[in-house]
């Protein structure tokens, strides 16, 4: 039997600031969520329960820099994209937390209306 992927939803601004990442961030981002799509974890990534429960970052690391990409899968219509951005600092700024938090409690309300 063959399992069709779960479609990628993205969320406020994610795409547009995915596409901002430099060609190789880019690149990796869209194998680390074709691997999350079929299934599989990313090659690196932590859970950031800070932003809602079953909530992870894809983290990528490139010589341009470090990019994270912060979803959601526990839906069962689609993997939703919460927020794209590249870190500049060890930790993640507050502002960049806040994003995602309010993108996924906009979610969580949508899907259980």
């Amino acid at each position: 039997m063959i399992r069709a992927a779960k479609p990628i939803e993205f969320r406020g601004s994610a795409l547009t600031d995915l596409r901002k990442f430099p060609a190789a961030a880019r690149r990796e981002a869209g194998f680390q969520l074709y691997q999350v799509q079929e299934g599989y974890d990313p090659d690196d990534w932590k859970p950031m329960n800070t932003v809602g429960p079953g909530v992870r970052e894809i983290r990528i690391r490139e010589k341009d820099g470090t990019f994270r990409v912060i979803y959601v899968t526990k839906f069962a219509d689609a993997i939703y994209v919460l927020h794209c951005f590249q870190k500049k600092a060890q930790k993640t700024s507050a502002e960049d937390i806040a994003v995602a938090s309010r993108r996924y409690r906009d979610l969580v309300r949508e899907v259980n209306s």
